[in-house]
């Protein structure tokens, strides 16, 4: 019985499940490396654009909320803590628990969204604090505030898309798809949530904390 279900996990390609988990693993960190060099230009271009007009950068930055920063990036901790439990559920075959986490992640990444497109960026631009829109505040942060809503954006952009992913793969487990034979879908999508929150690791400190608050 248990041979059978391993057959019918085994993709027709693949010589056996080892093999099939290799390759699955393999495509999911070739493209994240294309995401590292993405995120990479992005965070090259802050990094000279911040040296060459570091006043203006520490200004905008003393305008942003360093209280949702920091609680959006516990929320997005805690995310990445449910989705190595559901990975681990998934491996173990434990459908339950599977559920329940992927739940939790979701819940937890529509909260990060949330508290950016409720109160963050509505507060911002409330605030005059959007280049292009309402930006009201000294031409020597409107630059900084560019990259802020393009960073902080496309990192939210790849948050939905996380959330997409994990709803499919929450249907799925509710069926029963997943087991220790049949876990690579899930894993894969949990080094995608686990790189997204750690490009949010790096842009709080470079967003929020630029020269200290007073």
């Amino acid at each position: 019985m248990a041979d059978s279900h391993a057959a019918s996990a085994l993709a027709h390609q693949f010589e056996d499940l080892d093999q099939q988990h290799d390759a699955a693993s393999l495509g999911m960190w070739i493209f994240l490396a294309t995401e590292v060099m993405f995120f990479g230009g992005l965070f090259a271009g802050y990094t000279i654009y911040r040296n060459l007009y570091l006043p203006g950068f520490e200004a905008g930055s003393h305008m942003l909320n360093v209280t949702i920063g920091a609680l959006n990036t516990a929320v997005l901790i805690c995310s990445s803590l449910t989705m190595a439990l559901a990975v681990r559920a998934a491996q173990m075959g434990k459908r339950n628990t599977l559920v329940a986490f992927l739940i939790l992640t979701i819940v937890l990444g529509l909260a990060f969204i949330l508290v950016k497109l409720t109160f963050e960026w509505r507060h911002d631009y409330v605030e005059g604090l959007a280049p292009g829109l309402n930006f009201t505040k000294a031409k020597s942060m409107e630059l900084f505030f560019c990259f802020y809503f393009l960073m902080t954006g496309v990192h939210a952009l790849h948050m939905v898309v996380g959330v997409g992913v994990l709803g499919v793969l929450l249907v799925q487990a509710w069926k029963g798809r997943f087991g220790p034979d049949r876990y690579n879908a899930v894993e894969t999508a949990g080094l995608y949530w686990h790189f997204v929150d750690i490009i949010w690791i790096f842009l709080f400190p470079l967003l929020y904390l630029i020269g200290g608050r007073y």
